[in-house]
């Protein structure tokens, strides 16, 4: 089995029962920290984790990559697509608190190669489905939901967990990467595979030959446990080291809290509040981005008459070929900016992570909404401005999970990553895509049926997600009121 070197002190008895390695070693009243680094070992482990985070967000826009296609091919409205993608993430959000409470006290390894083989068995049954059961498709979707919430809930808790100091800030910068470039490769292929195929169906079958092998990788090089880090506090201080105390034997030693106690504690953790509900509005604008910017780009070219309407078998998928392109270049450049922008900021100001999510929220949503308005008369500007949006908004992916690894002590850390995924899933994406929908509708029915009140209805709907946004930047503002006092909490 696998140990963390870093750890010298004795593993308590509730931690040998919930699936943490079994480590006999000599109790002493201080933990000491090796200043050894990592085994190869464990970045082999991260590097399957992160593979494996891959495919769980390409087979999260595979539909979006395939919208206009899915959308003629089952002859949904605005609404009913985006209900498409709040299904999906209504399930995912629905099973993360549940796995997050597995995930703290059981086998973290069985279950993330449980969830691998269910979201990719059901995304490869999911292509064989013909027009006529469209909600067989919806429930495909929403069952490879629950299968990736396994996933994005246990994966970063092991990283966090084989990694100390500033190296675990790069290692989750490393493996939240992969979730623009999935985001990305899932347009990639979807459209790639639409075009090549004339048949948007087999994009839902190349990502589950991807999870076998991601489930064979687990099974051969991930331990079978990963001892988690209870004795040392496994959050960065804003110095950059960890700070390192002797552990209470009355109270954390023994100490076990039940899932509501640990709900109460967390609601009672104001950092975690505000930045979760700042990641609620991050996730809100990602989604209906996500969802309906390649549909709304095709309606902008439409109106300027740079391409026909579709009325062929396979639509023309260039967008999302393009967009694709933009979240993987933008998610590289924004997640390793934010990541080292936190690093450099950290030591001249104990606020720097909330503070940078709040400028960087509020740009983003400037961007966004002048990419709307020049839609119409300026697709380049479009595609630009939608790429500083894009590029803004990643900041903060890495950035954030960090703000909640430090704030929130390590055995709650799983529920926290859960109710984080419930709370801003719930009022963030899984709205998001099935709001902009329905107001679209709303404005489409109201008018005369024409392509420019296509446009327009997309466009107007669009314009919630630049207040979202600000709102966003607001919450983290706040955040950054109470993170040095919860982040000293946490570390005793």
């Amino acid at each position: 089995a696998h140990e963390n070197r870093g750890l010298q002190s004795q593993p308590p008895p509730e931690e040998q029962n919930y699936g943490a390695t079994a480590a006999h070693v000599r109790q002493r009243p201080f933990v000491s920290v090796s200043r050894n680094g990592p085994a190869k070992r464990d970045y082999l482990i991260a590097a399957v984790l992160c593979y494996a985070n891959l495919i769980n967000f390409m087979d999260w826009f595979l539909v979006p990559g395939t919208l206009i296609d899915i959308q003629k091919y089952f002859e949904l409205s605005d609404g009913g697509t985006g209900l498409l993608q709040t299904v999906f993430i209504l399930c995912y959000m629905l099973a993360a608190p549940i796995f997050g409470y597995l995930g703290d006290r059981y086998n973290r390894k069985i279950i993330l190669g449980a969830g691998i083989f269910f979201w990719s068995i059901v995304t490869l049954g999911s292509s064989f489905i013909s027009e006529s059961h469209y909600w067989i498709f919806f429930l495909s979707r929403g069952l490879v939901g629950i299968g990736t919430a396994s996933y994005s809930t246990i994966a970063p808790t092991i990283i966090a967990d084989l990694f100390e100091e500033g190296r675990r800030t790069t290692m989750l910068s490393i493996f939240y990467i992969f979730i623009p470039v999935g985001s990305g490769l899932g347009y990639v292929l979807a459209a790639g595979m639409a075009d090549v195929t004339g048949d948007w169906h087999w994009a839902f079958r190349i990502t589950p030959c991807m999870g076998g092998l991601a489930l064979v990788l687990l099974i051969l090089l991930v331990p079978h446990r990963t001892q988690r880090r209870t004795a040392a506090h496994r959050a960065l201080s804003i110095s950059g080291t960890i700070r390192v105390a002797a552990e209470r034997p009355d109270v954390h030693r023994t100490a076990k809290t039940t899932w509501c106690q640990d709900v109460i504690s967390l609601a009672k953790n104001r950092s975690f509040v505000w930045s979760s509900l700042g990641l609620t509005a991050m996730a809100f604008v990602t989604g209906a981005l996500g969802m309906w910017v390649p549909l709304f780009l095709y309606r902008a070219q439409v109106v300027q008459g740079i391409v026909p309407p579709c009325l062929q078998e396979s639509c023309n998928s260039s967008n999302s070929m393009i967009f694709g392109g933009i979240t993987i270049g933008t998610g590289i450049l924004g997640v390793v900016a934010g990541a080292e922008a936190a690093r450099r900021l950290r030591k001249i100001n104990n606020k720097a992570d909330p503070l940078i999510c709040a400028t960087s929220m509020c740009i983003s949503a400037l961007c966004l909404y002048t990419a709307l308005m020049v839609a119409q008369t300026n697709i380049l500007s479009t595609f630009i401005f939608i790429a500083f949006g894009e590029l803004f908004l990643s900041v903060n992916w890495a950035v954030v999970t960090d703000i909640l690894l430090y704030v929130v002590t390590p055995r709650q850390q799983s529920t926290a990553i859960a109710l984080q995924i419930l709370v801003s899933h719930l009022l963030g994406d899984a709205s998001s895509p099935y709001l902009i929908g329905i107001i679209s509708n709303a404005i489409q029915a109201k008018n005369a049926h024409s392509f420019q009140w296509n446009f327009w209805s997309m466009q107007y709907s669009f314009t919630v997600c630049a207040f979202v946004g600000v709102f966003g930047g607001g919450f983290f503002l706040l955040t950054s009121f109470y993170i040095e006092e919860d982040r000293k909490e946490a570390e005793q």
